[in-house]
């Protein structure tokens, strides 16, 4: 049977092309990590079928973290953009760890640029932070939110089927785009294919705007989640914990699909527990081998 493997800094994996391994993150009513989930907790659906089997439920402590932190600095971020640095700082100074995580600083607005490529050090990682200010990514207005996170998730992460990391984007934004050439969806596949959550900040509503539901769709399809940057610092902070929680522990798990046609098909997944006050934060699906 033909194999597919995953290496990183952990052990390797090792997963048959007829079989799926994703991750996910379960947690309770106060953020904390649910620890001792069984195959019997869980219920799974594949294209609206139940799994054959489940091969592995594994829960992984401690990941190393891959991180990218995306700025936007358009127009309409002006009013944000201290917040947005003042965060972005907090955590890769705070809650990554030297010797096993990596990051990247980009920020964008009509362009993307990489402020700092990928690296360990904290003090480089806030410098790169501290350069993305309004209007710097802006030469001729606009917004390509879609775009530099599809952008992100292909040259940066590319594909993963089973991270040996918890990869994640730390996302900036009010959500609003309006010169991508490429759409949500696209943005939202992307980030399914590179197994990359998407986690935003972003400032309270100002009015109508198709942003929120932009952002709410990014988040949930892969895994991620939704804040606010205007919530007091005890807040943020509390934010930021959650969500090193769910990046760095979360459980494995690979079943055999009742069908898996090798058509490179997006099959929609659905991971629920039995558990009372438990939540499950997974990505909306994968999609199948092309051959």
């Amino acid at each position: 049977m033909a194999q597919s493997s995953v290496a990183g800094s952990g052990p390797l994996f090792t997963v048959a092309v007829n079989e799926v391994s994703l991750t996910f993150h379960a947690y309770d009513a106060a953020g904390q990590c649910v620890n001792n989930l069984t195959p019997s907790d869980l219920t799974i659906y594949d294209n609206l079928e139940p799994p054959r089997k489940i091969l592995v439920l594994k829960l992984l402590r401690d990941q190393p973290v891959h991180a990218g932190i995306l700025l936007d600095t358009s127009e309409s971020m002006q009013g944000a953009s201290d917040r947005s640095r003042a965060v972005a700082t907090e955590y890769v100074e705070r809650y990554l760890h030297l010797k096993t995580d990596r990051a990247f600083i980009d920020d964008f607005g009509y362009i993307s640029r990489i402020l700092q490529p990928w690296t360990g050090d904290p003090r480089a990682l806030a410098a790169g932070v501290s350069e993305a200010v309004p209007g710097s990514a802006n030469p001729s207005g606009g917004t390509a939110l879609f775009e530099t996170v599809y952008s992100a998730c292909l040259y940066q992460f590319g594909e993963s089927d089973r991270p040996a990391s918890g990869n994640l984007i730390l996302l900036f934004t009010d959500g609003e785009d309006t010169s991508s050439q490429v759409d949500l969806k696209s943005a939202v596949d992307e980030c399914q294919r590179a197994n990359t959550a998407v986690y935003v900040f972003r400032p309270e509503e100002q009015g109508p705007s198709t942003g929120p539901a932009n952002l709410s769709r990014l988040t949930s399809e892969t895994g991620g989640r939704m804040f606010y940057l205007d919530e007091g610092n005890a807040e943020v902070r509390r934010d930021l914990n959650w969500i090193d929680a769910d990046v760095r522990d979360r459980y494995w798990l690979v079943y055999r699909p009742a069908q898996l046609t090798h058509d490179g098909s997006f099959h929609e997944i659905y991971v629920g527990t039995s558990r009372p006050d438990t939540t499950i934060d997974v990505n909306a699906g994968y999609y199948a081998p092309s051959r």
